[in-house]
Order: C-alpha cells, then structure tokens, then sequence
C-alpha cells in the first residue's frame, strides 16, 4: 500500500512539473531577438555567434593550439590536449623581461615556422613568447607614429612606415632608414592602387631576409578630394587623394633596398607610368622579382621578371588578354625544392584555375580545369608533390556535374598526376571549407559550416581525408528563439538559360492565406556572394530579425556576382545596372508568384554597389517597388575611382552611353515611392558627392528622396553605431512599407 501511495505520489508530482514547464518550454521556443542580439556591434551579439576554436592554428611540429578563457591549449593530432600556456605564466614571463602585464589572452600570430614562438602586441611592444622555454625572447618597442608592419621571420627585422616613410627595426632594436621622402604626394611603403588587383600591403621582404621591396606611389598629380573633419573646434579640411575614372592616376615604382648595402635600386618598369604594377613576389634565390603589369585599360597583362640587383627588366614571360578586362588577383607561387617552376593563377579559360610554368614563361601544363573555381590556394607538403586548396569542384556526392558556388570543399592537388583528392566531406550536399594544413603537410584543420551545421571543426589525415578528431561541433546559437523558414533554390536567369541561386526568409509564424510586405536584398555587384552553402546559406542577422517583425526577405545572386566564371561576372562590362536588374526583376517575378507575397509592398535595400542597385531598381521600376534604403549607393560612376570604375565601365570618354545610362542622376524625376539614402560623411570610398549630387537632382526634379549621415564614419557604419544604423532602417521599412 506504501509502494503504490509512493508512486502515484511521485506520477502526480511528475504530472505538475510536466504542466508546469509545458508552458515555460513553448515559451522558450516563442523568445524574441532585439537589434543587439543579431547586429555586429550590438551589445549581446557575441552570444549568437556560432562557437568557434579562438585562434585555433599550427605551431611548432605539427602541433594546433586554441585560446580558451585563460590559457592557451594545445596538442598534436591523436594526442590528449594540454595546457601550454596560462595567463599567469605569461604574466610571470612578461613582468621577467620588465613588461606590462596583460588582462587576457592576447591575439597572437605564428612569425616561424616550425618553432614554438608566439608573437603578439602589448602596449607599444611587439612581443615574442617561447612556449616550450615559457619566457619571453624577443621585445620590439613600437611607437605610436608606426604602422603598415612586416615582419621577416628570416632575419628577424621588423619593417614599417613611420608618416609616408619606411624604416625597420633590427632585433637589437636598432633602426635603419630606407627611404627619405619629403615631396608631398609621395607614399613609401603602403598598399597602392585603392588596393585592387589583390594588394593589401606595400612591403615585401625577401625569403631569406636579404632586402626589402615596396611601393613607391606618387600621388601628387591626383586631385584632392574634400575631407571635411567635424571633431576639431572649427572644422577642418582633411583631403584625400582620390582618383576617378577618365582622370589622372597616380604613378607606382617599386624600390629594392638591400641590408648588406644600404642602397635602394629602383626597378625599370619604364612606360606608361600609368599602369598597374601587381601581385609582387620575390624568387627563390633574392635575385628576381615578378610583377603582374596590367595596362590602364586593363585588357592586358604582362608578367614581368626583373633583377633585384640592378633593377633591369629580365624577361616578359607572358602575356593575358581579354576583350573585358583581364584582373590578376595572386602572385606567382614557386615549388618548393623547385625554384625554376610556379604556379599561376588565371582566369584564361572562362574560371579561375591552376597553370604551371617555368621560369622561362613556358606553359608546362594546365593543372586544374573545369567549370568550376579554384577560390584559395592553401600551401604545399612537406616535399612539394601536393599542393592543398578549396574550390567549387564537383565530386561524386555531388547533384551537380558542374561547380556550384554552394558547395566549397577543400582538395589535394598531385603535382606530378595532375589528379585531385576530395579531402572534406560534410553531411549534405552544401558546405563550405575552409583549411589549415599543418607545417609537415600531413594534417589539417577543416573548418566548416553548411545550411543546418553552425560550424563544425575537424583534424583530418591529408592522405586519404580520414577525420582523426572533432576539435569542435558547434551548438545552434539561436536554439530557444522564435527563427523563420529559410529556403534556397534556383531560377533562372533574364537569360532563360543560367541558374540563379536565391535564399528566401520566411516570416516567422508563417499562414500563406496572409499577404507580407516583402524586401529584397541586394548588393549585385562583381567578388560578391551572398546565398552561400553555409550556416543558414549565409543569411544576416538582419534578415532573421525582419523576418521576426512579419516580412519576407529575399536574395539572389544575379549575374555579375563571383564564384561562376568569367563569363557570368563581365556580363556586365561597359553596362553596369542592365543585367544585374533583369534578374533581379526576375526573382521579383518570382516572389509575385507566391501566394503569401503583397505585390504591392515590394521594398528594396543594399549597401555600396548594392546602393546603386537599390537606387536604381527604385527608378527604374517605381511601379513595383514601395520603398528602397540605399546606404553608401553609388551614383554616378564617373565620381568613382578609377582602378575599379575602369576595369568595368571603361573610361568615361570612351563609354558615354554606358556611363549615362547608369548615372542614376538623369532618372531622380522617376521616384515614387519612399528612397532613404544613407551615407558616412568621411567616406573614402563612394565619395560623399554621390548621395548629395543626387540630392540635389531630385530637388531639381521636385521628387522627394529621405536622407540620413553617419558623422565620422567611412564607407561603412561599424562598431556601436551599428545596431543604430539597422534600427533606422528598420523604422523606415515599418513607416512605409508595413
């Protein structure tokens, strides 16, 4: 009698605690996201980043470490993790050398090869840490004035800019001089030609450490653009150098300096002077350098070797033309224990694929080839027979026979065969990869993430793909929130012959009898995608929380977009706006023919190119869409700069109709519905021109544009004004559009 009264006691108790925690679970499902849940720069954001392994990357033999709170973990593949450094040993170490303290785990990066260093920046210092000594053995005090650094493991140097000068800084600390620029307009030792054609940087040491070679970028023939900063007590003009299209350019060389010597020889890149000198890369011995020379045009490229020793021009290896443009985005890459071969990159054959030569501008054999991308080449093994990349190669799980930008996957290359080896797999059709080979070339870590993996971390055997260890599966960071449908699929093009991939967000709590004001999103513009085979197939933040407030969100990469070929991005050339709105008309069609879409509450938004798209979708078909928001929007493409503005439309003089027909100006009398632009005032990028030039054409014409400005920020608004930013577009789409 005991027994049963127990048990029915504690069914009874179950019972209520069911009842009681049914309503709390529901509840759960049913919470809401705020701005600063989902924006970068909001104050809860990081909370609903997907978990990842903080600066997970190779050191030493073969070893990968991870910052975890505290300390940083590391371990060799198969083995047990273990603490190899804490924050209070790297205290003790740090205040041995005479050094401040740190509060956390500094970011730290990996200067040698198969050595247990870390380097990282404290408080002015750069700072180098033995993990396996536990001691700090190396200090390099920085000063305020420095930027742009570049530090040679070979000799241990450290170069830099100090104003639009270069110096370096030996591990003694003592300082060299390397250039003495006085003229205004001459830049020493930065990133040149707006940082097109793949430049990100202006300094570049030689392999073994011998000399330095940068860029020298003359800047005094190009006009001065208007900066105006507001900070000071009565503002102040702060110009920039700001070249655009049909105007003149500036003038790039490129020094040598050799440390035995001192001396700086300059290399003969004679004329035009108005060319585009990329993609720089040293040879093996110190004694060549290769430049990628494109003209002005930028139809033609040259791939030119000249001598570090007397600047001379070697050799003109070859030569790549294309009636749209030709655009070099990486520098040749040497064979390890092969110095006399290189692979190159090229887009010669309509993708981006693999081509080995030899120092003589032989083509020996063509090493990728497909209709697919390669999109990074990661390294090498130990011996130089593989070479590891990810591209959008098809493989035998795959639906498709051709390369879908959904699906990147990281391979191994035999140089020798010519033959791939799928070294990343997934559960589904779609992911994306990305790799770190270990320094021996035997392990890497695979990084990934797919429609329903939020990230998912691997140690997998080079040899055959094998996974040897999950380093990490990430948990749904949105778990417990109320989250929208998310569909992805196909339509075709304006074309009625290419496939256009499309990411649809449902509204949450979705009934098909109802009718949702719906927004397009969009940017459209060439090294775009934004309906990816990753976690969510890319979705933003944004677009969850719209989707919260009752809208339907859709995206469609149309033609011009990257990641599909040379022939899908130029179709816009010479005629920017023509192609890429006929398809996204075309995915408006498609919305139109879904029952739960308004037809009449279509908006649109994007961002730069994407504010051009807007704007111009707006003007172009005021009967179809109710409401735009167009932030940093390109307006009149004769105000851009030249290197990108050019290599799309030509120049000005040379294009007048394409010009006019994308210079959004001649169609302001056309808005009808309600357009937002929004623009920082100190934009280096779409110049500040833009929005007011347009402005001012909608005065002219008596429509009725609606404008905000970001003060002190560039050409996008980041950081905690963000969240603002989004707010304020989110109120305009609920004014007019909900």
């Amino acid at each position: 009698m005991i027994l049963r009264m127990t048990l029915k006691i504690k069914y009874l108790l179950l019972l209520c605690v069911f009842v009681l925690s049914t309503p709390l679970t529901l509840m759960a499902q049913d919470k809401q996201f705020t701005l600063h849940d989902l924006i970068p720069g909001g104050k809860t954001y990081s909370r609903f980043v997907p978990e990842n392994r903080s600066q997970l990357q190779w050191v030493g033999d073969d070893m990968y470490i991870y910052v975890e709170k505290d300390i940083v973990i590391g371990a060799q593949p198969k083995h047990y993790p273990e603490i190899r450094v804490s924050l209070t040993g790297l205290n003790q170490a740090l205040q041995a050398a005479g050094l401040d303290t740190v509060a956390r785990m500094p970011n730290f990066s990996v200067p040698y090869k198969g050595q247990w260093i870390l380097a990282f920046t404290q408080k002015q210092h750069r700072i180098h840490y033995d993990m396996e000594q536990g001691k700090v053995v190396a200090d390099y005090p920085l000063d305020k004035k420095w930027s742009n650094y570049e530090f040679c493991p070979a000799n241990s140097y450290l170069a830099f800019t100090e104003g639009n000068n270069i110096k370096i800084l030996s591990p003694d600390n003592q300082q060299g001089i390397v250039t003495r620029e006085t003229k205004e307009g001459i830049v020493c030792g930065q990133a040149v030609h707006q940082r097109e054609f793949g430049i990100s940087k202006g300094l570049f040491w030689s392999p073994e450490g011998s000399a330095l070679a940068f860029y020298r970028m003359d800047e005094s023939m190009v006009t001065d653009y208007p900066i105006v900063n507001i900070d000071a007590r009565c503002a102040k003009a702060e110009p920039v150098k700001y070249p655009m299209a049909g105007m003149k350019s500036h003038e790039v060389t490129v020094g040598v300096y050799h440390l035995s010597t001192g001396n700086t020889v300059w290399l003969k890149t004679g004329t035009p002077k108005e060319k585009y000198l990329t993609n720089i890369a040293w040879s093996p011995d110190e004694k060549s350098i290769y430049i990628a020379e494109l003209n002005r045009e930028q139809n033609e490229m040259h791939l030119v070797r000249y001598s570090a020793l007397t600047g001379e021009k070697e050799a003109d290896l070859f030569t790549e033309t294309n009636e749209h443009y030709v655009e070099p985005q990486q520098p040749v890459l040497f064979l390890p224990g092969d110095p006399q071969k290189f692979i190159w990159q090229s887009q010669r054959d309509g993708y981006n694929h693999l081509y080995l030569y030899d120092t003589t501008g032989k083509l020996l054999k063509q090493l990728t080839k497909g209709e697919w991308v390669v999109s990074r080449v990661i390294g090498f093994d130990a011996k130089g027979e593989n070479l590891f990349l990810t591209s959008t190669q098809p493989h035998v799980l795959s639906s498709f026979s051709y390369g879908t930008p959904m699906n990147v996957n990281g391979w191994k290359l035999n140089l020798k065969k010519g033959t791939t080896q799928l070294l990343t797999r997934s559960a589904g059709l779609e992911s994306v990869h990305n790799l770190s080979v270990s320094p021996s070339g035997k392990y890497a870590i695979d990084s990934y993430d797919a429609p329903e993996i939020p990230r998912k971390i691997d140690i997998v055997q080079t040899k055959d793909g094998k996974v040897i260890e999950n380093l990490l599966t990430a948990k749904d960071p949105y778990e417990g929130y109320a989250m929208p449908e998310i569909e992805a699929g196909v339509i075709k093009a304006a074309d009625g012959v290419t496939d256009l991939h499309y990411r649809l967000v449902k509204p949450v709590g979705l009934d098909e009898s109802k009718k949702y004001p719906t927004i397009v999103y969009v940017y459209g513009g060439p090294h775009s995608q934004l309906v990816t085979g990753g976690w969510l197939n890319g979705v933003r933040g944004w677009d969850i929380y719209m989707a919260q407030r009752g809208y339907v969100v859709f995206t469609v990469d149309n033609r011009g977009t990257s990641n599909r070929g040379f022939a899908f991005e130029s179709v816009i050339h010479r005629n920017l706006g023509v192609n890429e709105m006929a398809d996204q008309m075309k995915g408006v069609e498609f919305l139109q023919s879904l029952p739960y879409v308004d037809a009449d509450r279509i908006g649109v938004h994007g961002w730069s190119y994407g504010g051009f798209m807007t704007t111009n979708l707006m003007l172009t078909h005021p009967d179809v869409f109710k409401v735009g928001v167009a932030g940093g929007p390109v307006i009149d493409w004769s105000n851009y700069e030249i290197m990108y503005g050019e290599r799309y439309m030509d120049r000005p003089q040379d294009n007048p109709e394409g010009y006019k027909n994308a210079n959004l100006k001649l169609k302001a009398s056309n808005l009808k519905g309600h357009l937002l632009q929004i623009h920082g005032d100190i934009d280096p990028v779409v110049v500040w021109q833009h929005s007011l030039g347009f402005l001012r054409a909608c005065v002219n014409a008596d429509t009725y544009p609606d404008y905000f400005v970001y003060p002190r920020h560039q050409h996008n608004v980041i950081g905690k004004d963000r969240p603002h930013l989004y707010e304020k577009i989110t109120r305009y789409f609920d004014d007019y559009l909900k």
